[in-house]
């Protein structure tokens, strides 16, 4: 069948079969759809959308357009496991969640990206550690894998190449949005890694790309359901972005925190609940335990030092310092301008624009605006407060960290004004909203 009547087909509203879809995600990758093609059939799935065998055909053809990795051989086990975030300001949870979970006996093979628009991006934030090799050959990933149980690193050039196709054509024709097409693009590059479990972090609010709720939720149902669709074990979980999740943004500043966390010194509540919400689940799921008991191993393994040793392990696999939980100040040494910034009056925090805030960062340098740009480890925000906290005229907002005297002249005002500040006592936010499998 030629591309044109596949296209012409789907602009019809009708189903495709799993042949079409595989011609047209074939086409991706040997050119046979031009990317005036392509471009056309991703507009008809915006429209028209596709029901959910489609989308499973379509996340299973993608999946395959390149290598697959296969853990038989490896390690012998079903308990490979990862987690997807759709980002948002300081989203540092797998940082943290990899390692507990590799404590907990479970393998972590997790292929993580770069910031995308406002939010920061998990591999921006290993490059910040001297040495630490982000985009390893399979080989160091996978013995990386079996010996310490976890490795997180960037996509590979050769797993799931029509996805990097369709992406590139739909960020310029309008059809980023497309459930179907966000649904395969996630979960494409995940089956691919090999996985058997998988939790999904979908955020919603003001620092997120979802958001209401509403569309969390219909996001969730089609990542769920596509995923079990595709054999894996999977439950999306719906947490809050309506502000900076822990007390850090900017890419220094969150690995220290996260170093921090998991050595059992200093743990930020928000923080700690949503990453312990989202290990739970998979421990749970992959291991057949109850929530308490899930809770309990967490903890055993940050308290005992075993989900720390995992991650200075990993580290140190990937090519950074052998000593990184214990001299992470000398590796993590901040080059900066520190201010405090200071509410200008008294009440308590009644909301944070916390998109505007990730957009402050990536102008001060901690973000791309470009995709050559090389980004400033060192700028970011400390100590940020939390809706619901209460200040006063000398309470700090948050601690910034900039490149100059001038970069903190030119933000100060900025950052003011992505706090409302209201005269009556305000209600914490909700941690998670809901749970979708």
């Amino acid at each position: 069948m030629i591309p044109q009547e596949i296209i012409r087909k789907k602009r019809n509203k009708q189903v495709l079969s799993k042949e079409e879809i595989s011609l047209f995600v074939k086409g991706l990758t040997d050119g046979s759809f031009s990317d005036s093609q392509v471009a056309a059939m991703s507009m008809a799935i915006f429209l028209n959308g596709m029901i959910a065998k489609e989308t499973v055909n379509l996340t299973e053809a993608m999946t395959t357009s390149g290598e697959t990795i296969n853990w038989v051989g490896v390690v012998d086990t079903d308990l490979v496991c990862d987690k997807h975030s759709t980002g948002g300001v300081g989203d540092k949870t797998s940082v943290i969640l990899a390692p507990i979970l590799a404590a907990c006996g479970l393998f972590v093979p997790m292929i993580s990206g770069r910031g995308l628009g406002h939010t920061g991006g998990t591999l921006d934030k290993f490059d910040s550690i001297p040495g630490y090799n982000t985009q390893p050959d399979l080989d160091t990933f996978k013995k990386t894998v079996k010996e310490v149980g976890c490795a997180i690193i960037g996509q590979t050039s050769n797993l799931a190449p029509a996805d990097k196709k369709l992406y590139s054509i739909r960020d310029i024709v309008g059809t980023v949005e497309s459930l179907p097409l966000i649904t395969s693009s996630i979960l494409s590059k995940k089956i691919a890694s090999g996985l058997n479990t998988l939790v999904l972090d979908v955020k919603v609010g003001n620092g997120s790309f979802n958001s209401t709720i509403d569309i969390a939720r219909e996001l969730s149902h089609s990542l769920v359901k596509v995923a079990q669709g595709a054999g894996l074990q999977c439950e999306a979980i719906i947490t809050d972005m309506n502000q900076v999740l822990g007390k850090s943004a900017g890419h220094i500043l969150e690995m220290s925190e996260c170093i921090n966390f998991l050595k059992n010194q200093e743990k930020e509540s928000r923080l700690e609940i949503i990453t312990y919400e989202l290990v739970a689940s998979i421990l749970m799921m992959s291991q057949n335990l109850s929530k308490e008991d899930a809770l309990k191993k967490i903890n055993t393994v940050i308290s005992n030092g075993q989900a720390a040793e995992k991650f200075e392990k990993m580290v140190h696999a990937l090519g950074g310092p052998s000593n990184i939980m214990s001299s992470h100040d000398n590796h993590l040494n901040i080059k900066a301008v520190k201010k405090e910034i200071f509410s200008p009056q008294s009440g308590w925090v009644k909301e944070i624009k916390t998109r505007d805030l990730g957009l402050i960062l990536i102008e001060l340098g901690g973000g791309r605006k470009q995709v050559t740009d090389k980004i400033n480890f060192n700028v970011g925000y400390d100590q940020v407060l939390r809706v619901g906290d209460k200040v006063d005229t000398n309470t700090p907002l948050l601690t910034v960290y900039t490149n100059s005297e001038d970069d903190y002249k030119n933000v100060r005002k900025k950052i003011v004004d992505c706090f409302v500040i209201a005269d009556s006592e305000v209600s914490k936010l909700p941690y998670t909203y809901d749970a979708i499998n």
